[in-house]
């Protein structure tokens, strides 16, 4: 069965797919977003050439050969234009099939807990404190990430202060009665990561994420070697050579990968296998609520090396407003957990009047 036809929907920060087959059979996806219009692009240049005429059904055979033949492309927007044929493909599957592309995988469709997952470091501890007391009334989260250094800050705080501060701060808060949860987005050193890691561990922290430069695993290790805390990482990383040696080194304790940064689910799921023969969990980066959060909750629902959660971004339209209309239904916490979508494929419909003010291009199979 050929793939027949690739189009695009895309504005700077989001970017659909819909893939057709000679069938007939259609497929929604998504590239990754941020400079998603770029993506898409990338995806007609240097994707669509390989996946025309293509047995959709080998689609190991296609997300293979794409890196090899742009072997002169190694780096992100290649993968992340994958991704968007990959995840339209998982929904056409599933919609041919009936079935839900987390049953696909051999997993069943349910609620599955969530981390509220706060982006934000322009937020003193006490109000970031009292915003997550309030979502843990409304929602009923029992899990939190909050954010520590500054983005590649080497060692450089938001504000001096700052991630001692909200460390202390959410550890008498919360401590004992939620999970919690700590991103440095590059920040540290070695060094300071360590100090950091003890400190989040005395404050009953479970999970520090990425403390120091992601490209940089021997440091990476040097920090995970060194704490009781698990130390977690990966989500920018689409080389599957690096999260093999990540895997194999113990660079982490948990693997992150981003499905839409690495290229789909198809290539996602080798690093969930990674996962498994290293006894690792596997825990994705999901911090938005594009599809990226409903393609985690399917593959989540079905890999035997999951983590105990979902990343589940909690800011609101006036800190992402381009989130704003994509899809339905959208995603909603309700007790600490988010359903997996019931209906055949990802479960949801792309919003129409989204799609008529998105930028559009066309590739299509020669007759």
């Amino acid at each position: 069965m050929k793939i027949t036809k690739i189009e695009t929907f895309s504005t700077e920060f989001v970017g659909f797919v819909k893939v057709t087959t000679e069938d007939g059979s259609e497929g929604w996806g998504q590239v990754s977003t941020y400079n998603s219009d770029i993506s898409s692009l990338v995806l007609h240049r240097q994707v669509a050439p390989y996946a025309l005429g293509w047995d959709a059904f080998d689609l190991n055979g296609l997300v293979d050969i794409i890196p090899e033949k742009e072997h002169k492309f190694p780096g992100a927007y290649l993968r992340r234009a994958i991704g968007g044929v990959d995840t339209a493909l998982w929904d056409l599957f599933g919609k041919r099939e009936g079935k839900t592309v987390c049953e696909l995988l051999g997993g069943s469709p349910r609620p599955l807990r969530v981390y509220a997952s706060s982006m934000r470091r322009d937020i003193t501890p006490e109000d970031e404190v009292e915003r997550l007391k309030k979502l843990q009334d409304e929602c009923g989260y029992d899990a939190f990430k909050i954010r520590v250094g500054s983005e590649y800050g080497h060692d450089v705080d938001e504000w001096p202060g700052r991630t001692e501060a909200i460390i202390t701060a959410m550890g008498e808060a919360f401590g004992g009665k939620a999970t919690l949860l700590a991103d440095a987005n590059s920040c540290f050193t070695p060094a300071r990561a360590i100090e950091v890691g003890r400190m989040l561990e005395d404050n009953g922290f479970s999970h520090f994420e990425e403390p120091c430069p992601y490209w940089e695993l021997d440091w990476t290790k040097e920090v995970t070697d060194a704490l009781d805390i698990d130390v977690t990482g990966g989500e920018q990383d689409c080389d599957l050579a690096t999260w093999r040696r990540m895997a194999s080194m113990g660079a982490v304790n948990v693997l992150q990968p981003d499905i839409c940064y690495l290229g789909g689910i198809a290539r996602t799921m080798r690093v969930a296998e990674l996962a498994k023969r290293y006894k690792m969990a596997c825990t994705p980066h999901s911090a938005n609520l594009s599809l990226v959060t409903i393609f985690t909750l399917h593959l989540m629902g079905a890999i035997e090396a999951a983590g105990p959660y979902v990343e589940f971004a909690i800011e609101g339209l006036d800190y992402y407003p381009w989130q704003k209309d994509l899809y339905d239904p959208f995603p909603i916490a309700k007790d600490g957990k988010v359903q997996i979508p019931s209906e055949p494929g990802w479960g949801i419909q792309i919003r129409r009047d989204w799609l008529e003010n998105a930028q559009y291009q066309c590739s299509e199979l020669d007759s």
